[in-house]
């Protein structure tokens, strides 16, 4: 699948030379990930070719004269589809020509020097472990790191991740966004611009049969544990009364397995749940609660008399979602690091037999995305498992469309290039077994 690329802002740089050259930010999963120049993604693109020959996406060809308005819009466009394209491979995604450059550009991008660092890595259960590391590695590496240290198996670091969270007032956490492999967590954290944040260790799947692998493994066990604990604590997982005293009995014994066993019978089980935002059903702007897990999208509503609603969409009846972000990223010292306002998430879903949008309007959109993403995987990983013989398309992130660019001068002659971005992250058709992305 395709990662959550975009480039919604450009900046106009003088040279030594005295002339200029475009810096593009990238944003990933609606973080500022880097700012880099077209030189730099050529070269980059060129050592990608040496390794994987001409299997590569096209890159935007080099303009010998100086670029108009269009040209660098249609430019930005072109390198935008180019990041989103070329992680589709994922040997491209674990190769070393691809993840040397990204942590470079990452670390020169924040002014962050390779060397020896501490992170605190929290746990579920609120514990923290410190781990000694590089300021240059990776997601993947350290959580290899943290593996090594709790006993977790190699072969279980699949069903685990990195993830910013947020620990807000009177107990309260968020999850921001979950880390790419190939993103260097020291410098996500001094980058995010999030209050309170912190690295934390999490399972990273949606599907609770899958707590079926892990069960052999005692590192993965209690981890898992923990997490179930605190989700109910936090009620994230909402338990009956008799669960609750038959999971407090278990607790009590320190049966992990059994409590394993009945919280996987527990409403909203190992779902992410996401902070109070709105919705347009049954109305505009409405109050919503969503957590997402099992192959469902399930929400309570709160309509404008206070009465609340619960709808759970399945996922085989989604055909397709996006996201959308809509204004402009200038601070007063340039670009924002963040998307994390005006966003939105829409999804077209099959409702007594007719097709409609449903929208979200929440600042975890893109947290909402992958984890969509990740339950279709799931969804088709099994379908595999199941049926050998069938063959299954596995859903890819959708191409991005542009709306216009406005320029302002500024002071040192830099230029600033926002536009409203409308990023379609995925585009799905689950009607006959199958699923593939479609541009728009």
């Amino acid at each position: 699948m395709k990662m959550h690329f975009c480039i919604p802002v450009s900046q106009q740089r003088p040279d030594a030379l005295g002339g200029r050259y475009v810096l593009y930010s990238v944003y990933l999963d609606g973080f500022l990930f880097c700012k880099v120049r077209y030189s730099q993604l050529h070269r980059w693109n060129e050592q990608l070719k040496r390794v994987f020959g001409n299997c590569l996406p096209p890159f935007p060809p080099k303009y010998y004269l100086a670029m108009t308005t269009s040209m660098a819009d249609e430019r930005r466009d072109q390198l935008e589809q180019y990041l989103q394209n070329v992680t589709v491979d994922p040997n491209m995604l674990r190769s070393d020509v691809f993840v040397d450059f990204l942590k470079l550009v990452q670390l020169d991008t924040f002014s962050i020097t390779t060397k020896k660092a501490s992170l605190d890595l929290f746990l579920p259960d609120g514990r923290s472990i410190k781990v000694e590391i590089l300021t240059s590695d990776t997601a993947e590496r350290v959580l290899e790191v943290v593996s090594h240290n709790i006993g977790l198996c190699q072969e279980l670091l699949d069903c685990f991740g990195l993830f910013l969270i947020q620990f807000c007032k009177e107990g309260r956490l968020s999850v921001v966004k979950k880390l790419a492999d190939f993103e260097l967590p020291y410098v996500s954290l001094r980058s995010s611009e999030v209050e309170n944040c912190k690295v934390g260790l999490r399972k990273w799947y949606l599907d609770p049969s899958l707590d079926a692998r892990l069960m052999d493994c005692r590192a993965a066990v209690d981890l898992i544990y923990m997490q179930a604990i605190q989700d109910i604590e936090k009620e994230w997982a909402k338990p009956t009364e008799v669960q609750r005293q038959k999971l407090e009995a278990l607790q009590k014994e320190d049966n992990r397995t059994e409590f394993l066993e009945l919280a996987r019978e527990v409403r909203h089980y190992g779902y992410v749940q996401l902070e109070p935002c709105t919705c347009d059903h049954p109305e505009p702007g409405c109050q919503a609660l969503f957590s997402v897990g099992n192959n469902e999208i399930s929400c309570c509503i709160t309509l404008p008399d206070n009465q609340t609603l619960d709808v759970i969409f399945q996922m085989d009846r989604v055909k397709c979602w996006q996201v959308t972000f809509l204004g402009t990223l200038l601070g007063t010292d340039g670009p924002q690091q963040t998307l994390n306002q005006n966003l939105e998430l829409r999804f077209q879903y099959c409702e007594d037999s007719h097709w409609r949008w449903f929208v979200i309007y929440t600042k975890q959109a893109f947290l909402l995305s992958s984890c969509l993403k990740k339950m279709i995987s799931e969804k088709m990983a099994k379908q595999a498992a199941e049926n050998p013989e069938m063959q299954i398309e596995v859903p890819e992130q959708g191409k991005s469309k542009k709306y216009h660019i406005q320029q302002n001068q500024q002071k040192d002659y830099s230029s600033f290039l926002p536009r409203k971005s409308k990023i379609k992250i995925a585009e799905v058709d689950c009607g006959f077994g199958t699923i593939k992305e479609e541009d728009l």
